[in-house]
């Protein structure tokens, strides 16, 4: 049973880390995040199919073709991200949750709060981008 949290509950470094009240409370907050990802995505879509290529005018058919290029590149990302969520949300189910891929350190609940999808520690996650620019320096 899931437990029931206030609506004014925030993960302290005072608890347990990752205890069943945390583990609900970013479980809520990933599920809100994809349904608003969602719920976008069905708008640009319903958009898309209301807006007719037919323009008469050449500029206004580019600026169109333009806008809707950005828009398609713009749900792309929020689809990666959406199964980006999906994938945080099994690591709550098989309780890997807000540990680190790399070192299976905790990853600390401030950088869980910003980036609730977070798989990697800070420091991992700057050593990762250092190796990066290293290598593309190359």
């Amino acid at each position: 049973m899931k437990p029931l949290l206030s609506p004014d509950y925030r993960p302290t470094e005072k608890e347990s880390f990752m205890n069943p009240m945390q583990l609900e409370y970013f479980r809520q907050k990933l599920l809100g995040w994809k349904a608003e990802l969602l719920r976008e995505s069905n708008e640009t879509l319903s958009h898309l199919q209301e807006e007719s290529l037919s323009e008469p005018d050449i500029a206004d058919r580019a600026s169109l073709e333009t806008d809707r290029a950005l828009e398609l590149r713009t749900r792309d990302r929020e689809r990666k991200l959406i199964q980006k969520i999906d994938e945080a949300l099994m690591r709550i189910e098989d309780g890997s949750y807000g540990y680190c891929e790399e070192t299976g350190e905790p990853i600390s609940l401030k950088r869980l709060e910003a980036r609730p999808i977070a798989t990697l520690s800070i420091e991992a996650q700057e050593r990762h981008e250092r190796m990066e620019r290293t290598h593309r320096e190359d």
